[in-house]
């Protein structure tokens, strides 16, 4: 009996101890401020040089520095610069960079120290950029003057705090294009150590440090604790670590977000619009008590492209050739609706040009688009000669799986009054390759903005830029546009260059080179327990000074 006593007594000791230390554990982990979100469209590289795509450019941001970095209300802010200034003629930046950033600790360093930045590994991370094995900016150093007169040497290091750079023409978007992911600096010895494998092996200044990256699985990044940006007198960043999954199902990412594993998910493809937002874009009653809905108007324009350069032979046998066609099915679909019952009102009717509604040039009372108008439809099929729609050949419009539904409603609604559409469903990258090869007529497509600049939107419709070098779709040519939009890109006056780019939109509103649909907006679902994460008009990630409780 006495030794069935000991037992019974050495299992419940056993039992204590171990669920002490389960209790610990917990603790320990819960008291941990883990950041954790999804991924679906997973990452194909962790080198700034490839910042190409959000799904890259947020763990980079998270990375990485630059010299100045954006604002949530896209205000050009320090950042390893801490000042800069710009020659009067416009050709010269002078940035003078902060003394107290390092580069993460790792192999590639002297007893694995991260060493003090200085200008001179600006110099090696921009010249970097232009070998097109590893780059994909090249196009963004096309301003930057490399000729006799600079010496061959478009950027320079005075001393270890002074960097310059030098411009070929005067270039008004220049300082937003820096705050761009590409240009964050990295250090020579991690390139010498890890050659292409820096794209596994980042090493940069950033709030977090990375630690592992198993692909397709997860990505882990832990708190720097030696960052250099404070919030007051606290250090940043609050978070002690942030991972990513990579769930291509959004069924199954949607379960993980409920249980708790994941704190936020982004985007309206990466849950059921439908099952979570009514169709005034409000959160339903189950989900309102969970998490906080996040709605940003972002740098996106969807819009329909046509192609109007009668040189080609699509154009000159299609009625699109013809503006009074293009205007009258601009005129002949109602974008609220398609807003409402589509997209859940999320998003705002483009009603108003191609410029989307955070930059500063959007005006809706300057710039006059289409709206809903049966009767101006009826009006230009009578001008075009197509009376009631009679003798007007069938258009093919060419979208991708996604956008089905919104385009069968533009079909729909077209037909009501007399415009017959075939829609041509492809695979995005079929449709990409077609579309920059000028092989498409008429096509559903989305302008992201790189950088908050009306230039980054102008520029599609300049006539230098013609695809397949460029991305002037359409092959639109204006000479007034063209003249207007070289004027623009050289003015640093905010009110003169607004008021060129509102004279540009509504330059292409007349001419119709394309249907804008609407301007898009970011929607996140996040956690209640989170706070600090604020949205952006980029829609970057940026855990700087997220909080988790």
């Amino acid at each position: 009996m006495f030794s069935s006593f000991k037992y019974i007594l050495l299992f419940s000791l056993l039992t204590m101890m171990i669920l002490t230390n389960c209790k610990d554990q917990t603790d320990k982990d819960e008291h941990r401020r883990v950041f954790n979100y999804n991924e679906m469209a997973g990452i194909s590289s962790l080198d700034p040089a490839m910042a190409s795509n959000l799904e890259i450019i947020w763990p980079i941001n998270l990375l990485f520095n630059g010299l100045v970095q954006m604002d949530d209300s896209l205000h050009v802010m320090p950042c390893i610069a801490k000042r800069w200034s710009i020659s009067h003629d416009g050709l010269t930046y002078t940035f003078t960079l902060r003394n107290d950033v390092y580069f993460h600790d790792n192999a590639c360093f002297k007893n694995e120290k991260g060493r003090k930045i200085t200008a001179h590994d600006f110099v090696f991370s921009f010249n970097r950029l232009y070998d097109t094995q590893v780059s994909s900016a090249l196009t963004l150093l096309d301003n930057i003057d490399k000729s006799e007169k600079t010496h061959y040497k478009g950027f320079s290091a005075l001393n270890d705090t002074t960097f310059t750079m030098q411009l070929k023409a005067p270039f008004s978007p220049f300082l937003s294009i820096l705050t761009m992911k590409y240009f964050s600096v990295i250090p020579f010895e991690a390139i010498e150590l890890y050659g292409r494998d820096f794209r596994k092996n980042p090493v940069g200044t950033g709030p977090f440090v990375f630690k592992m990256w198993e692909e397709g699985t997860k990505l882990v990044m832990l708190k720097n604790n030696h960052y250099f940006e404070f919030e007051g007198t606290k250090r940043l960043p609050y978070l002690d670590a942030v991972t990513v999954s990579f769930v291509k199902d959004r069924e199954t990412a949607f379960m993980e977000l409920l249980n708790g594993k994941y704190d936020m998910l982004s985007g309206a493809d990466a849950f059921n619009i439908n099952e979570v937002l009514d169709k005034n874009g409000h959160l339903k009653s189950i989900y309102a008590a969970k998490f906080n809905l996040q709605k940003q108007a972002f740098l996106k324009t969807d819009y329909l492209g046509i192609l109007i350069d009668e040189n080609m032979p699509i154009v000159q046998s299609s009625p699109l050739k013809l503006k009074a066609i293009r205007k009258a099915i601009n005129y002949g679909f109602d974008r609220v609706k398609l807003i409402k019952y589509f997209r859940n009102n999320i998003g705002f009717p483009a009603i108003a040009g191609f410029i989307p509604v955070q930059l500063p040039s959007y005006n809706q009372n300057i710039v006059k688009g289409y709206e809903y108008s049966p009767e101006k439809v009826r009006q230009l099929l009578a001008e075009a000669g197509f009376p009631e729609g009679k003798g007007l050949p069938e258009i093919t419009l060419h979208t991708t799986e996604n956008f089905l539904e919104q385009t069968e409603f533009i079909q729909s609604q077209l037909a009501e009054n007399n415009i017959k559409i075939n829609i041509s469903v492809d695979k995005a990258s079929v449709l990409k390759q077609a579309v920059s090869n000028c092989e498409y007529n008429f096509y559903k497509k989305s302008w992201v903005g790189d950088y908050p600049d009306e230039e980054n939107f102008m520029g599609l419709f300049y006539s230098k830029n013609f695809a397949p070098l460029g991305f002037n779709f359409t092959h639109f040519k204006n000479q007034e546009f063209d003249r207007l939009f070289e004027l623009a890109i050289k003015e640093q006056a905010g009110e003169t260059k607004n008021a060129l780019y509102q004279k540009m939109d509504q330059l292409l509103m007349e001419e119709a080179p394309i249907v804008p649909l609407y301007y898009d907006q970011s929607i996140r679902l996040v956690h209640k327990n989170i706070s600090g994460f604020t949205p952006n008009p980029m829609n970057l990630l940026n855990l700087k000074s997220v909080q988790k409780n």
